[in-house]
């Protein structure tokens, strides 16, 4: 069983460090879709938000000591359904399996060679028709993570970018011209 939280604030804002790569494309979930994410399969878009600055640039730089360059940037979200983690699991209102939504998925992943539970979570959210899942951010204690599944196919009504200037629309055009 899912509990599912309804976002219904409008415009809620929500914090995101893009890789250069991905900079003109900044609804694809596609760079966590190259080895998979938390709650991404590899192949699987998904786009990471935290609820704060902080929390977004420690999200982006993880376990490095050094951060990477990126750009940050505002999203707001609205009206989308999502799992809702923030308050941990309760065996009231989950399955047993959301037990373990604090699993290291990379050490299971890449040092185990063994699919995280939190893959099978996020199976489970797609397949129960959801947007993604709120959960608590393991990079920045105290605050919140959102994952939206399907991110590029979003109505701008759900998911929005603040570019007023359309800048980065113009990343890759400009990193192309500049030979960078």
């Amino acid at each position: 069983m899912i509990e599912i939280a309804v976002n219904r604030e409008r415009f809620s804002a929500w914090y995101r460090v893009i890789a250069p790569a991905y900079a003109g494309m900044p609804y694809s979930g596609m760079g966590a879709a190259r080895r998979g994410g938390r709650f991404n399969r590899p192949g699987q878009e998904a786009l990471y938000l935290s609820l704060d600055e902080p929390t977004a640039l420690a999200e982006y730089r993880q376990d490095n000591p050094w951060l990477p360059p990126g750009t940050i940037c505002t999203f707001f979200v609205d009206c989308l359904q999502v799992a809702d983690l923030r308050a941990g699991f309760d065996p009231d209102k989950w399955a047993s399996l959301w037990a373990d939504y604090e699993v290291d998925w990379r050490t299971e992943w890449f040092g185990r060679g063994v699919e995280p539970p939190t893959w099978y979570m996020a199976d489970d959210v797609v397949a129960a028709g959801l947007d993604g899942i709120l959960f608590p951010s393991q990079a920045q204690p105290g605050s919140v993570n959102l994952v939206i599944y399907d991110s590029s196919h979003k109505s701008r009504s759900e998911l929005q970018v603040y570019d007023p200037d359309n800048r980065l629309a113009n990343t890759k055009q400009t990193a192309k011209a500049t030979g960078r």
